[in-house]
């Protein structure tokens, strides 16, 4: 039965964990709004869950239901908006969320067995933000390298026109600014 205990709560962790966090298809306003309830109704229900449990293992449930709810919000967000810097939120509420359980989970332990579980929660937490930070960064690495090629494309738009003479090469230098973005 202590196994069953133990292995419960890491089931629920790893579906937090795996949540979907495909390519965000945004979605509209009302699905949103409907999405923010739907959240809320399913926090209240978890957490309603909790109340016929006693000590740690309510406490447990508590932060299980909290996680839950605070991926769900941050997913609802990317979905709603499809921004990188919202998929980022995504891992970071992921990663907190499962730190927050897994040191919960901790407090059944005592002595240096709680001291090693609350480091290895930590160490998960710290792999989980490094991961998320790494995707920001890729992220950014992506905008900086469109930003580049946009760039080049300009310059060489701006080159040909620059075999064009009069009303032509003016003609030409607007729509290339046009198209590329600049001012």
């Amino acid at each position: 039965m202590n196994m069953l205990f133990v292995l419960k709560p890491m089931a629920v962790a790893a579906t937090v964990l795996l949540l979907s966090t495909a390519q965000a298809a945004t979605i509209t306003k009302a699905d949103y709004q409907a999405g923010k309830i739907r959240i809320s109704a399913d926090y209240k229900a978890d957490k309603a869950a909790c109340a016929s449990l006693a000590a740690n293992a309510k406490d447990i449930c508590v932060e299980e239901a909290k996680a839950k709810e605070k991926v769900a919000r941050a997913e609802l967000e990317y979905s709603f908006t499809g921004k990188s810097k919202d998929r980022n939120k995504v891992l970071v509420a992921k990663a907190e969320s499962t730190y927050a359980v897994a040191k919960e989970k901790c407090d059944d332990k005592a002595g240096n067995a709680k001291d090693v579980c609350v480091k290895e929660a930590k160490a998960v937490e710290i792999k989980a933000l490094a991961d998320a930070k790494l995707g920001k960064e890729i992220g950014e690495a992506k905008k900086d390298a469109a930003d580049e090629k946009r760039d080049a494309d300009y310059q060489v738009a701006i080159e040909k026109c620059d075999a064009l003479a009069g009303d032509a090469k003016a003609a030409c230098v607007t729509a290339a600014k046009a198209k590329f973005g600049k001012n």
